[in-house]
């Protein structure tokens, strides 16, 4: 487990809308362009191994612009295809705060960073003394059936309280905006509440009615 004290002040970040990484949750990521590519060698040589993944922000009309808080990712598995291509895999470490974006040479974005107020996402699993589990999956079942999609039930019955709010989040077909309030959410009962506030809203075609929390 990482600590604060260990993690860099600047690190190379990966713009990708609507890609969310949650602390100890993991990102499956398919690397081809060749900036991309040079950012995750570089990582490999690190000892910390991490890159950060950041919503593009633009609502602030310029394309460059960046949401101020990403989260890092560890690589914890990556595979190379025949082409030069990279499979990889990041467990998210912890949340960040961009403070500027760094000078240099390399093909790709860096920032420095800041961990302060984060200190949670370092922390033991996490646990959502409210949830009510049954009324969720009454809900999370409207939904997929809405939506024409398929899951492995018995797995997502299963699953502990975090797995299960973070991997929704994670796979779910939300906006770029809602992606950036699930990762804001300062704990695990806030995010299962806006989740459940976008499923409901999903439901509903965009109305505005009351919602289940």
């Amino acid at each position: 487990m990482m600590h604060t004290p260990d993690l860099p002040d600047t690190i190379s970040v990966f713009p990708l809308p609507s890609a969310l990484l949650l602390p100890r949750s993991r990102l499956p990521l398919h690397i081809f362009e060749p900036r991309y590519l040079q950012m995750f060698e570089d990582a490999l040589k690190t000892s910390q191994r991490l890159i950060g993944m950041v919503q593009p922000d633009p609502m602030l009309g310029r394309e460059d612009r960046l949401h101020s808080i990403g989260c890092a990712g560890r690589i914890t598995q990556f595979s190379e295809t025949e082409d030069g291509r990279y499979m990889i895999t990041l467990c998210g470490i912890s949340r960040f705060r961009i403070l500027n974006e760094s000078e240099g040479f390399q093909p790709y974005r860096r920032c420095d960073v800041s961990w302060d107020g984060f200190g949670r996402d370092l922390g033991r699993t996490e646990t959502d003394p409210r949830f009510d589990r049954r009324a969720f999956m009454n809900l999370l079942d409207r939904y997929f059936s809405a939506q024409h999609l398929s899951t492995d039930w018995d797995s997502i019955k299963d699953a502990e309280d975090e797995l299960l709010i973070n991997s929704l989040s994670m796979l779910l077909d939300f906006g770029l905006e809602d992606k950036q309030a699930l990762l804001e959410a300062p704990c695990l009962t806030t995010r299962r509440e806006t989740l459940v506030t976008l499923i409901e809203y999903g439901l509903r075609g965009g109305k505005n009615e009351d919602t289940l929390q």
